[in-house]
């Protein structure tokens, strides 16, 4: 009889157990399904089915590559004046033209030609002429290096700004003066500022020296120049 007691407490506490709402663990013991049944009646997936990639839709454009002028050569004309030793001051005139390597470096080449005057003693010796006038025709050619120490800007006012540079001269020439051609080696300096980018002003200043005996005596001139001028780009 006790016995019968027990099994009947038992089942009676089971079925209040799978009446509350929050033994859920007792209720799936009435509805409990091996998992590997679950997992056999689910479909496999579509291995085909990938996310699809998004295409960006780009308006390409067409892009025109701007071309640079490249103004190698330069060509102008001078002015100035010109001491010829013994001779005095006097005006000068000549062309340039320049090739320009790099940004640094570039090649001179110049031509020029003043006339010289009377020496001091010709002036007090009353009518000595020591020269022809044509003799006295001083023309000078030579080829120079140039060098670009040091470029920048040159401000004209708060809105204006123009490439310049100071450069260095060095070459070798020739000079027709006193009726011979004298080997001349010249050196010097200059200013260059370009207010466009065809055109460029110049203020330069240069010795030419060579061995001259026009006075009698054999000795080592040294002919100073400054002069301004403009050139051209091309």
């Amino acid at each position: 009889m006790e016995s019968g007691i027990r099994v009947l407490l038992l089942t009676a506490g089971l079925a209040a157990l799978s009446t509350l709402s929050g033994c859920a663990t007792v209720r799936s013991w009435f509805h409990h399904r091996p998992a590997s049944t679950d997992a056999a009646n689910q479909p496999a997936p579509d291995e085909s089915e990938q996310p699809s990639v998004i295409e960006p839709q780009v308006a390409r454009r067409t892009v025109k590559v701007a071309k640079i002028r490249s103004s190698n050569i330069e060509l102008g004309a001078e002015y100035g004046a010109l001491s010829i030793e013994d001779f005095g001051t006097h005006p000068v005139y000549g062309f340039t033209a320049a090739y320009h390597i790099t940004e640094d470096f570039f090649f001179q080449g110049e031509w020029g030609r003043a006339t010289a005057g009377r020496t001091s003693y010709e002036v007090l010796s009353g009518n000595v002429a020591l020269l022809t006038q044509a003799e006295r025709r001083f023309t000078y050619y030579d080829l120079s290096l140039g060098y670009n120490f040091l470029p920048g800007e040159a401000f004209i006012g708060r809105g204006v700004a123009m490439t310049s540079a100071f450069y260095l001269l060095g070459g070798i020439g020739g000079t027709d003066f006193g009726g011979d051609t004298k080997f001349t080696v010249n050196f010097g300096a200059g200013y260059r500022v370009v207010p466009r980018d065809w055109l460029a002003v110049h203020v330069t200043v240069q010795d030419h020296i060579f061995q001259s005996d026009v006075i009698g005596i054999t000795k080592l001139t040294n002919n100073l120049e400054a002069r301004i001028g403009t050139t051209v780009f091309f």
